[in-house]
């Protein structure tokens, strides 16, 4: 626990505007929205965008641009022909509200895009302007699955959790496959509220002259408190500290804020009771009753800080789980013949399940989806990107995870991987193949290698197999075969799947309808 900073918590007090019971749960109601409100909303917003630094707020306003390019565009075409094939925006022949636009699919895409880069941006005008934009969603696709999870992630980042909880709860109803580990992310958020609450029970029964402070002003309560540890009166000054933080509580302040002045209570704390590192000397009673007393509160509060991140573990070791190097990996797949199947629907309406299974190691990526007969049955090495967790519970041998950002992955495997699912994991040296083992910059390749790419990479430049082929590798021209909760999901823009192709095909033997071989 570092030195806490002399900051005061915002001011929001029991008795003003916000609810006594939670004042950020009714956010968890959809307001029902026009389309046409919200179209007019984000239009006024991406006025409001300059040109800066923050890239963040540069790729919202490109979002914008597309959303309201594409509003624009059918809206031309509606009053030019009278109709849309499609109904992108149309209005219906009824007046009343039932004039109102409605959202058809090809303007919802590029909505939610706007939603999720607005929820990137992370500040509150933004994070309104993503309320605004799922309350639109909803109000028209109760059952949007997407529109319930950037909900749910919004309103988490508002420091709404009650609210984020039921949302997320509204997005699993709707979903067979959890590839996002909301489940994870729902039981973090309902521990961490457990666990503040009961340090907060823990400093109001050790403190019960806080309760003289509950429900006055926070920022004087705090200001007053600050003032009197600044003069070394920490007994007089902790029961106004105490009381500010349960009159947050009470009022429903954001998660975060309160987190913040939990934070610096303890620091305080820990500080005048002279804890070593704490950078403070014993001055007095600490009216915190002991030390060990003061070591649980922040034990339940670094718990309460670990589970909202990556939610409650029940296994830390994972089941065992081995890690495994670039070295282990290449022997352990040397001598061996190796086939890569692809997420095509060539794979999924083919029939080489038989032929599939009798390579000695199979290869799958990210959402792949099982048909005996067609796909094979059998997985040995599953290769996925970071970001989702879609076949993380399925049993392998070995699963690699790729990622570009080390912290990110790293949150990832703690938040994702499932204990007793696989025996070897990929260490950091085979993070991201391309680019770490290959050395393979952005100036050279500039888009973000696939998982598909960065595995066939890898095996080609370890170079120890006696047959390396790849199934149904048609670079999506025969479209998506994946789970069901994966389909939804857009086939990226980000990768560059004509310069894979190209790559692939100048180190090809034999190239046949369902067969590209290697070696």
């Amino acid at each position: 626990m570092t030195k806490a900073r002399t900051r005061w918590p915002r001011q929001r007090d029991a008795e003003d505007s916000l609810p006594p019971e939670g004042g950020t749960s009714h956010l968890a109601t959809v307001q029902p929205t026009e389309l046409e409100t919200c179209l007019r909303a984000c239009a006024a917003h991406s006025g409001k965008l300059v040109a800066g630094l923050d890239r963040r707020r540069t790729a919202l306003a490109e979002a914008l641009r597309n959303l309201l390019a594409t509003h624009a565009g059918m809206e031309q075409t509606q009053t030019s022909s009278g109709a849309s094939p499609i109904p992108l925006l149309r209005r219906t022949a009824k007046g009343g509200s039932g004039s109102a636009l409605v959202l058809g699919d090809k303007l919802l895409d590029p909505l939610l895009a706007v939603g999720n880069k607005a929820l990137d941006c992370g500040y509150e005008d933004e994070l309104k302007l993503a309320i605004l934009i799922t309350d639109t969603v909803l109000t028209q696709r109760k059952r949007s699955r997407a529109g319930w999870r950037l909900r749910a992630r919004t309103l988490e980042a508002m420091g709404a959790e009650t609210a984020a909880v039921e949302a997320y709860e509204h997005y699993l109803d709707l979903t067979d496959e959890d590839g996002f580990g909301v489940a994870a992310k729902t039981a973090g958020l309902r521990v961490g509220a457990e666990r503040q609450s009961e340090l907060l029970r823990k400093l109001e029964r050790d403190c019960p002259e806080a309760a003289a402070f509950f429900g006055r002003s926070v920022t004087d309560s705090w200001a007053e408190g600050l003032e009197l540890h600044g003069r070394g009166a920490w007994n007089e000054a902790r029961p106004r500290l105490i009381g500010a933080l349960l009159t947050q509580e009470r009022a429903g302040a954001p998660v975060p804020e309160i987190q913040e002045a939990l934070a610096q209570y303890l620091g305080l704390a820990l500080e005048v009771s002279g804890a070593a590192g704490s950078g403070g000397s014993t001055r007095g009673n600490t009216g915190t009753g002991d030390l060990a007393l003061l070591t649980d509160l922040v034990a339940l509060y670094a718990e309460q800080r670990r589970t909202r991140m990556r939610g409650p573990i029940a296994d830390p070791t994972f089941g065992g789980v081995e890690w495994t190097t670039l070295g282990e990996f290449r022997n352990r797949i040397a001598g061996k013949s190796i086939c890569l199947i692809a997420n095509s629907q060539r794979v999924g309406s083919g029939s080489m399940g038989a032929e599939i299974d009798a390579y000695d190691l199979v290869v799958r990526f990210n959402s792949y989806k099982i048909d005996p007969s067609a796909t094979g049955k059998r997985t040995d090495i599953h290769a996925t990107i970071h970001k989702h967790g879609f076949n993380w519970d399925q049993k392998v041998h070995t699963r690699l995870v790729f990622g570009g950002t080390s912290g990110d992955w790293k949150y990832s495997l703690r938040n994702r991987l499932v204990p007793g699912a696989q025996q070897y994991l990929g260490d950091e040296s085979l993070r991201w193949p391309l680019r770490d083992i290959g050395k393979v910059g952005a100036d050279v390749w500039p888009a973000i290698p696939t998982s598909g790419f960065n595995m066939l990479w890898l095996l080609d430049f370890l170079d120890v197999s006696t047959q390396l082929d790849l199934i149904g590798f048609d670079f999506y021209e025969s479209g998506a075969y994946r789970l069901p909760a994966a389909m939804k999901m857009p086939i990226t823009s980000v990768h560059e799947y004509t310069s894979e192709k190209a790559w692939v095909m100048e180190r090809a033997q034999s190239v046949t309808d369902m067969r590209i071989r290697l070696r």
